[in-house]
């Protein structure tokens, strides 16, 4: 078995075994955070506290062992190191340390770095590669739209506490705490802690709110978009390619 075979079967692309392997890191992965989540269970008997640390060992063990076979087995072991899959694997092994020696009990508390093997699950999911090729391509839009959603933020902060901030002093008592206000309106969440009683106060509101519908719906618009023509574009040029082999054929067929 070739270096190439191991990193495809961790990878889930190695035939039936690759899809085995695949199933149980996932299923592992799965364990792991019910397990995180029992942990916090005061009322279990002190046997089942013991079972679940033996398996978080299990767990740190399988997940640290993957590690080192992708770092021995990739062609390019620094570039995996750096890489994002490379920087998740290695936060997902990082809680081994803290289980080495008994005087790290007070940095124990990081142990919820764990969770970040839930993002392993979208090693293998094609859909996931799909998402962060429609990110990658909308990129310069997404960043061109939070400078325009921070301005509008600030703009926001800034008229609400001319509005409010005589009428309620204590509420808005700075353009630092009115940023709350904009947050919680432009995101449409509107927790109520923070309310404008006075009428050029609520006019305002209301166009913010308005404001802040166009705030959540661009950005997801423009991602939707590009995650369309990633669907789509592999189809166009199988289309394409397809086209192109038929016309290359009636080519050679009239030539005869």
């Amino acid at each position: 078995m070739t270096r190439r075979d191991v990193i495809e079967i961790l990878d889930g692309h190695h035939g039936q075994v690759g899809r085995t392997v695949a199933f149980v890191l996932h299923a592992l992965i799965l364990l792991s955070a019910l397990a995180i989540s029992l942990e916090t269970v005061d009322s279990f008997p002190p046997a089942i506290h013991n079972a679940l640390y033996y398996f978080e060992i299990f767990i740190l063990t399988v997940f640290v062992t993957e590690y080192i076979l992708r770092v021995t087995c990739s062609a390019q072991p620094l570039r995996y190191i750096f890489s994002f899959w490379g920087i998740i694997d290695l936060l997902a092994c990082l809680p081994a340390l803290l289980l080495i020696q008994e005087e790290w009990q007070a940095i124990r508390t990081l142990r919820l770095i764990r969770l970040v093997r839930l993002f392993k699950l979208f090693r293998t999911s094609l859909a996931f590669d799909r998402l962060t090729r429609a990110f990658s391509d909308v990129k310069g839009e997404l960043v061109i739209f939070a400078i325009i959603a921070g301005l509008v933020l600030y703009v926001s902060a800034v008229g609400i506490y001319l509005f409010e901030h005589e009428a309620q002093p204590e509420n808005f008592s700075s353009i630092p705490i009115s940023l709350w206000w904009a947050v919680a309106s432009l995101t449409t969440v509107g927790y109520g802690d923070l309310v404008p009683i006075t009428t050029g106060g609520r006019i305002f509101t209301t166009f913010v709110l308005f404001i802040g519908l166009g705030v959540v719906a661009v950005p997801a618009a423009i991602v939707t978009a590009a995650l369309l023509e990633t669907q789509t574009a592999p189809k166009r040029v199988k289309k394409k390619k397809k086209k192109k082999h038929t016309d290359s054929a009636q080519d050679t067929q009239q030539g005869d």
